[in-house]
C-alpha cells in the first residue's frame, strides 16, 4: 500500500507540474503509471478464499461428491488451540482477512465464503460458490490436530483426480514452498485425498491449505500471532504471483 501511496503523490506532482515540465512530465508519468501496473501483479485474477469451519458445526448429511451416495456432515466443528484456547474457525478467519486484503492491494478480485463466525454455509455449498464465480485459484484455509502434540508443520491437500487436479497440484507446489520459506515452518508435503467434500465439487484449481498444528503448543502460539499471521500472508501471495506467472 506504501508503494502505491508514494507513487500516487509523484502522479500528482507530474501533473500539477506538467505546463512547466512539458514532454519530460508526460515522460514521469508514463513511467510511473507502468510502475503501478506492475505493481498489482494479481490484476484481473479472481481469488476465491474458504475460511474454514464456523461458529457452529452442521451434523447434517450432503453428498461428499457429485453423483456420490456418500454422504458426510455439511461442517465440522474443527480443532481448537491447546495453548491459546482458540477455536480453528476464529483462527482460519483471521488469516482469511489479512489474505483478503492483501490480495486486493495486489489487484486481485476477492470472494470469502464467510467474514464472520456465525454462519451456516456448508463445505459442498462453498465449492460451488467458487465454480458459479469462475474462481481462478482457491484456498480453504485450516488449522491441523492431531492427538501427537509433538506434530507440527503444514500441509496441502488436493483433490486425487477429476477436474483441475492437475493445476491444484501446481497451485500446492507453489504455496508449500512459499508458505514454508516465508514462515520457517515445516513442509510435510502435498496429499492427494477424494475425502473431502469441498475439494470433490470444486470444479477450479483449489487447495486446502493446513497452516500448521494447533495441537501443537508453540505452533498454536504462533498461528495465532498477528506477526506470524502475516509471514502466511505473505507467503500465500508470494504462491499466487508464481502459480499465475509460471507457464503451465
Amino acid at each position: 500500500m506504501r508503494i502505491r501511496k508514494n507513487l500516487l503523490c509523484v502522479l500528482l506532482c507530474a501533473c500539477l507540474l506538467l505546463p512547466a515540465l512539458g514532454e519530460r512530465g508526460e515522460v514521469i508519468i508514463e513511467q510511473n503509471l507502468q510502475e503501478m501496473d506492475s505493481d498489482l501483479p494479481l490484476k484481473g485474477k479472481k481469488i476465491g478464499i474458504d475460511p474454514g469451519h464456523q461458529l457452529h458445526a452442521d451434523s447434517t448429511k450432503e453428498p461428499i461428491a457429485p453423483g456420490s451416495s456418500e454422504t458426510k456432515a455439511r461442517v465440522a466443528g474443527g480443532t481448537r488451540g491447546v495453548s491459546t484456547g482458540k477455536p480453528e474457525h476464529v483462527t482460519n478467519l483471521e488469516v482469511a482477512l489479512l489474505l483478503k486484503e492483501l490480495l486486493e492491494e495486489l489487484g486481485a478480485e476477492v470472494l470469502m465464503t464467510r467474514e464472520t463466525a456465525d454462519v451456516n454455509v456448508s463445505n459442498m455449498e462453498r465449492a460451488l460458490m467458487m465454480n458459479e464465480w469462475g474462481a481462478d485459484a482457491v484456498l480453504r484455509l485450516h488449522c491441523n490436530g492431531n492427538n501427537v502434540q509433538s506434530v507440527h508443520g503444514m500441509g496441502m491437500y488436493i483433490r486425487k483426480t477429476g477436474q483441475a487436479a492437475e493445476e491444484s497440484e501446481r497451485l500446492a507446489r507453489c504455496l508449500l514452498n512459499c508458505m514454508s520459506r516465508r514462515t520457517g515452518a515445516k513442509a510435510q508435503g502435498i496429499y492427494k485425498r477424494d475425502t473431502y467434500t469441498g475439494l470433490n465439487w470444486s470444479t477450479v484449481p483449489c487447495v486446502l491449505v493446513e497452516m500448521g498444528y494447533m495441537t501443537n503448543p508453540d505452533e498454536d502460539k504462533k498461528l495465532n500471532d498477528p506477526l506470524y499471521q502475516e509471514q502466511i500472508v505473505l507467503g500465500i501471495a508470494e504462491a499466487l504471483i508464481d502459480y499465475f506467472e509460471t507457464p503451465e
